[in-house]
């Protein structure tokens, strides 16, 4: 008997015999990945925005927010502005700021500007529901998307904004909508086009929790 038949005679013999110890069984409730702490989401959601073409802003409270949003509505250079959600309309209406509350001239929208249900941190994605007062249409057809979250609405992963929804609607909303930067394709010639089936940007100000929940 040669090495090879010894080594194949053990296994074949090993195998006869069953272990005494047994495997655990797996827990299949168990997170995959340990989510960060509150800071680090926020952080984590910027870098993958970021990576995503979006663009973030940090405001520390509602008038950091106002401050940096009248600096990108005048960098657009645009009037144009609408605002359908009746939270965010009492926060411009301590400015100057003139948008449109309903879909008066809608079809010249050049800037979105909506609240959110959540931010996913571990994909920079956005999560917006039929329940939201802003509908659909706000967040798709304007090519400058706005969307003002506070840090309370930040989450790790789509199984917890998931659970949470179903805490917070009974029944869950008609419609769920995960946004994950600006409409791309790159269907023709693999050349990447912005812009082909929504908006050309997403603008995510993230305003440090004081005591709202713009979702709400």
């Amino acid at each position: 008997m040669n090495d090879r038949d010894k080594i194949l005679g053990a296994i074949q013999k090993a195998l006869l015999k069953s272990t005494e110890k047994k495997a655990p069984k797996p827990d299949f409730t168990a997170p995959i990945y340990t989510p960060p702490s509150t800071d680090d989401l926020a952080i984590l959601f910027a870098e993958n925005l970021r990576a995503i073409q979006g663009d973030f802003c940090f405001c520390e409270d509602e008038k950091d927010f106002l401050i940096n949003l009248i600096g990108l509505i005048k960098q657009k250079k645009t009037k144009n502005v609408f605002v359908w959600e009746k939270v965010l309309q009492d926060i411009l209406d301590l400015t100057d700021i003139s948008y449109y509350k309903d879909d008066t001239n809608f079809k010249s929208a050049d800037i979105g500007i909506t609240t959110c249900e959540m931010l996913i941190a571990r994909d920079g994605g956005v999560l917006v529901s039929s329940r939201q007062r802003a509908g659909r249409r706000l967040t798709i057809f304007p090519p400058i998307h706005v969307v003002v979250a506070f840090t309370s609405q930040l989450v790790y992963d789509v199984e917890t904004a998931l659970q949470k929804m179903r805490e917070r609607y009974k029944p869950m909303p008609s419609m769920l909508s995960f946004i994950n930067g600006p409409s791309r394709t790159a269907d023709i010639e693999k050349t990447l086009v912005l812009g082909a089936h929504g908006p050309k940007e997403l603008h995510v100000f993230l305003i440090e929790d004081q005591i709202n929940d713009l979702s709400e």
